[in-house]
C-alpha cells in the first residue's frame, strides 16, 4: 500500500464531495490531524476506519487502498465485449462491459469464458410471432442444464435467466 497515493486519493474525494478534513474527521470520530496526515502519505487510515471511508466516499475498498480510482473506458458501444458473471452460491446472472471485480455472496466472480458449442450441442432459434423459441437437440438431463440465454448484438443484449428445477 502506498501511503501517498492512498492520501492523494482521500484529499480528492474529500474535496469531491465538499468537505473539510474537520468534517471527515468528526464522521469517524477522529482527529482532523489524523486525516491531515494521511493527505501528506505520513501514515494510513487505521484498518477499522477503511469500510467507513469506503462507504463515505462510495467508493470500493480495494480501489481506496489501492490509491487508484481508474475510469472506465468507453468500449465503443460494443456489446459484444460484455462479460458474465454468475454467482455459485445463489444463482445470480451479473454482467459488465469491461473486466472488472465482480463479487456476489462474498464470493469475487470470474468472468465466464465464451465456448463455441459442439455440433450436438448447438442451440436452433426461431422467431415466431415476434418471440425467441430457443430449442437443442441435445438430451437434457439434471446434469446438463442452461442458466441463462443472452443473445447479443453489436448494440444491445437480451437476456434471460433460466431456473432449474
Amino acid at each position: 500500500m502506498d501511503n501517498i497515493k492512498v492520501g492523494n486519493l482521500i484529499c480528492r474525494l474529500r474535496k469531491e464531495h465538499n468537505m473539510t478534513q474537520l468534517q471527515l474527521a468528526e464522521q469517524l470520530h477522529i482527529s482532523d490531524k489524523a486525516v491531515s496526515k494521511w493527505e501528506r502519505g505520513l501514515g494510513c487510515p487505521d484498518v477499522s476506519l477503511l469500510s467507513e471511508l469506503s462507504q463515505i466516499f462510495s467508493v470500493d475498498l480495494e480501489k481506496l487502498l489501492s490509491g487508484d480510482l481508474e475510469t472506465n473506458n468507453m468500449v465503443a458501444g460494443n456489446m459484444k465485449n460484455m462479460n458474465f458473471y454468475v454467482c455459485p452460491c445463489c444463482g445470480n446472472l451479473l454482467t459488465s462491459m469491461t473486466d472488472m471485480a465482480i463479487s456476489c455472496c462474498g464470493k469475487k466472480l470470474q468472468a465466464m469464458k465464451p465456448q463455441k458449442a459442439r455440433e450436438n450441442d448447438r442451440l436452433s432459434v426461431e422467431i415466431i410471432e415476434n418471440d425467441y423459441f430457443i430449442s437443442s437437440e441435445h438430451e437434457m438431463s439434471r446434469a446438463h442444464y442452461i442458466a441463462f440465454v443472452a443473445l447479443v448484438t453489436g448494440d444491445s443484449i437480451m437476456l434471460r435467466k433460466q431456473y432449474r428445477l
